[in-house]
């Protein structure tokens, strides 16, 4: 009887020892498969975070971003200086033909540089004309037509530029004149009265003719000339 009892004293601690053993290992398996889930969620928090922080710090340097320059207005009256880039004659060039330059000097405004030094511009030939025969200059005139900057062109508008060949109408006259003199006298040595009309005639022409050749029939504006312009309406350029 007393072995019996003995024996079921043993039995019951291996059973409460086998079932405390169930629970502890039940409760750490819960801990263990609760704490990824909980890892896994302050992950996904700190990330959302660091995104929430990234687009406010993009949002900031947007809003900091210095805003587009005004347009600058070159006035009315404005000198610009050029240099131009090649020959012009009255020769080979005609009324409408265009011709490249550049800026010579920078153009600024209100002490801002608006057009630095050799900006590109246009111009346009708006009369050439070679001398006459008999009388007449050789006239050649320019005129700037637009400026071309960061790949936009701007129309202008600007006061001309004239190169005129030198009048020789006191030359010609003398040459014609004289010429009429020398064949009246010789006219008259040989035939009287009526040969010096027929002699100053046939002088005179041939005083003419010699005074057709006495001027200059063209005129020219060399390349690497530098030639000033004013603007006569204001000009608008993007900053």
């Amino acid at each position: 009887m007393h072995n019996r009892h003995a024996a079921r004293l043993i039995m019951l601690a291996v059973f409460l020892a086998f079932a405390g053993c169930n629970k502890t290992g039940t409760s750490s398996s819960a801990t263990s498969s609760t704490n990824p889930a909980g890892n896994s969620s302050n992950s996904a928090a700190q990330n959302e975070a660091a995104n929430t922080t990234a687009a406010a710090g993009a949002s900031g340097s947007s809003s900091a971003a210095a805003p587009a320059a005004a347009p600058a207005v070159i006035p009315d009256g404005k000198t610009l200086a050029v240099t131009i880039d090649q020959d012009l004659s009255t020769k080979d060039n005609s009324s409408g033909d265009h011709f490249a330059a550049s800026l010579a000097a920078p153009v600024t405004v209100d002490g801002n540089e608006v057009l630095p030094r050799g900006t590109h511009v246009r111009g346009t030939v708006t009369e050439s004309d070679e001398a006459g025969h008999v009388k007449g200059n050789a006239v050649l005139t320019i005129t700037l037509s637009s400026i071309e900057l960061n790949g936009q062109s701007y129309p202008i508008r600007t006061t001309s530029y004239t190169e005129e060949s030198k009048a020789r109408g006191k030359r010609t006259g003398i040459g014609a004149g004289g010429g009429a003199a020398f064949g009246a006298i010789v006219g008259a040595l040989a035939g009287g009265g009526k040969g010096a009309a027929i002699g100053a005639a046939a002088g005179g022409g041939a005083g003419a003719a010699g005074a057709a050749y006495t001027g200059d029939r063209d005129v020219a504006i060399p390349a690497e000339r530098e030639v000033h312009f004013r603007l006569t309406h204001s000009v608008t350029i993007s900053q």
